[in-house]
């Protein structure tokens, strides 16, 4: 029996997350049906609009491109509310059960798409605190509100947890790709805290790197990534523990990754860190089987 339009969309978005090699497509897959479904569409969306803001195409490109998704959404939500036109792309279609069945704010998948702008500039700064922490929401928060969400949170705890544990994540992403960002000119570090150590963030990204005063930026952002951490998990300790086991997962893995970080320092930026093959699979045997 030939599978209907849904399903098609479905294997689109379960294909891409398959693709990616994600560590945590099997914490996905131990979910209930609809939440997984829901999990993939997601996901593959995030990735979708990823990579092209990754993308060496132009910059107008990658805009036309990212609005082009943009547009998606609207009709997307047209569609849930009655509009004539739904969406063309396979995995936007795929959200819209998910949208209907989770209750899913377009204003969280539109900031992800936004987050995806800021990535797309031909060269990437952050002047300030202020600018850092918008964008860690946008490319973290607001997939942490969609996933919470997903998940089994209420809507406030869902808010709450997605900006303490996608500030955190994010942060560790910062401090984990310094080296690879600093290669596509991009330098997520705030400007005033490094002009405040005497480093000039409008240089080139990779001397910024060798700047001792960027080690004590990066210091501090460590800190506050892990302050963020232990904050997402006072949060999830009041939560249904096996609702959020994905959540915890991720929380584990990423929290070992800054511990790596802060232990081998900032001197040697461009050596990695990461949580080894093995030990993620612990975490995920640990955390979401146990």
């Amino acid at each position: 029996m030939p599978k209907g339009p849904q399903s098609e969309d479905q294997t689109v978005a379960d294909e891409v997350v398959r693709r990616s090699g994600t560590s945590f497509y099997w914490a996905i897959r131990m979910l209930p049906e609809a939440k997984r479904r829901a999990m993939f569409a997601i996901y593959a969306f995030c990735r979708e609009v990823d990579d092209i803001a990754d993308d060496p195409g132009t910059v107008d490109g990658k805009r036309a491109r990212l609005n082009a998704w943009r547009e998606e959404i609207g009709r997307l939500y047209a569609g849930r509310d009655g509009g004539d036109a739904g969406p063309a792309m396979p995995i936007a279609r795929a959200l819209a059960e998910p949208v209907r069945h989770f209750q899913l704010r377009r204003d969280d998948f539109e900031a992800v798409i936004a987050g995806m702008e800021m990535d797309a500039a031909p060269r990437v700064r952050m002047p300030d605190d202020a600018e850092l922490t918008l964008y860690c929401d946008r490319v973290a928060g607001a997939v942490g509100r969609l996933s919470a969400r997903v998940f089994g949170a209420d809507a406030a705890t869902a808010d709450r947890l997605a900006a303490a544990l996608g500030e955190a994540l994010q942060l560790t992403n910062i401090l984990r790709d310094l080296k690879e960002d600093a290669d596509r000119d991009r330098l997520y570090l705030p400007a005033d805290r490094l002009a405040a150590e005497g480093v000039d963030a409008d240089a080139a990204a990779a001397s910024v790197l060798a700047e001792p005063g960027t080690w004590a930026v990066c210091d501090r952002l460590a800190v506050r990534a892990r302050d963020r951490f232990e904050a997402a998990e006072t949060i999830l300790s009041r939560c249904d523990p096996q609702q959020m086991r994905p959540a915890v997962m991720m929380m584990e893995v990423y929290r070992r990754t800054l511990r790596r970080l802060m232990q081998r320092g900032w001197q040697r930026f461009a050596e990695p860190a990461g949580v080894p093959r093995l030990e993620k699979l612990w975490v995920a045997f640990r955390y979401g089987v146990l």
